[in-house]
Order: structure tokens, then sequence, then C-alpha cells
């Protein structure tokens, strides 16, 4: 019974939390705290501040973490996707749909005005890295690093994920 429980806490803040995580954790703490009373308040908010010291969405690791509290290892596998598992479903139908209609021209049209909009907000997140790049440190060591990182995607054929470590490490030094 208590799967069945942790999988409804979580599918309904999965389903109900439209926003992400600052729509999702009130949900998720009435759920923990006033339904169920796995935990009381301040233990949910110290769980909280853990789940927003660590990188990634909130809503996963409240949900692996407070499955595991409750349920052990199938808990929080079961909170982990209760919790996903509404999005990623309705991304599969919808996906689906845009695949089997991707010939029309309906999509097609709405292809060429979500492209342009992507690139808005990639561009926009790029001058954001660069503002911040540059007020840590400073105008010549953030032209560096992204001349070396051109260099090492582009030229070098070097996997992305070795260049974010690599920027990693020129940051701690630099920082």
């Amino acid at each position: 019974m208590i799967y069945l429980q942790v999988f409804l806490a979580f599918f309904y803040t999965g389903i109900l939390g439209y926003g992400g995580g600052p729509s999702s954790i009130p949900l998720i703490e009435h759920e923990v705290v006033e339904k169920y009373g796995w935990m009381t308040t301040s233990e949910f908010s110290e769980v909280l501040a853990l789940g927003n010291a660590l990188p990634g969405p909130i809503t996963t690791k409240l949900a692996g973490y407070i499955g595991y509290e409750v349920a052990g290892i199938p808990g929080a596998i079961i909170g982990l996707f209760a919790q996903v598992g509404p999005s990623l479903i309705a991304m599969l139908i919808l996906l689906n749909i845009l695949y089997r209609y991707r010939n029309s021209q309906r999509v097609k049209r709405l292809s060429s005005f979500v492209l342009p909009a992507i690139a808005i907000l990639l561009a926009d997140m790029t001058l954001d890295f660069f503002n911040t790049s540059y007020n840590a440190i400073g105008l010549i060591a953030t032209i560096l690093l992204i001349v070396c990182s051109f260099i090492a995607l582009e030229k070098m054929k070097i996997h992305p994920a070795f260049v974010i470590m690599g920027g990693l490490l020129i940051g701690g030094f630099f920082l």
C-alpha cells in the first residue's frame, strides 16, 4: 500500500505542477506533510534546502529522496517515475503526433515559428553566460575560454562533456 501512496503523491504533483519546481514544491509539501504525514514541515524544509543545494530539477530530487525515506529503493524509483511520468507520457504522445504529421504544411509552419524563438532563447542564455563569466573572471579570460572551447568542440571534435569539465577546472583555477 505504501508504494501506491508514494506513486499517487508524486503522480498528482507531476500532473498538477505546471511551471516546474516553484509550482510543484507546495503540492509536494501538501502531499508529504499534510496528507500522508511522512515528514514534518521542518523536515521537509531541510530536505528542500538539501535538494536546492544539488544540481538538477528539484522535484525529481524530492521525489527520489522522499520515496527512499518512506519506502526504500523501490519507493525512490516509484516516486521518480510518478513525478516525471506524466510529462514523459505527454511528450511521447505529442512527439508521436508531430512525427505522424511531419509532412503537413501546418506542422512545417509551426516549426518555422518555433525555431527562431529557440534560437533567440539560446542567444539570450549565451549572453547571460558571457556576462556572468565576464563579471567573474574578466574579459581576457572569458574570450580565451570561448576561443579554446570553440577550438576544442569544432576543430578537435572533443566531446562537450570534456569541454565542460575543462571549463570547470579553469573556472576553479581563476576563481
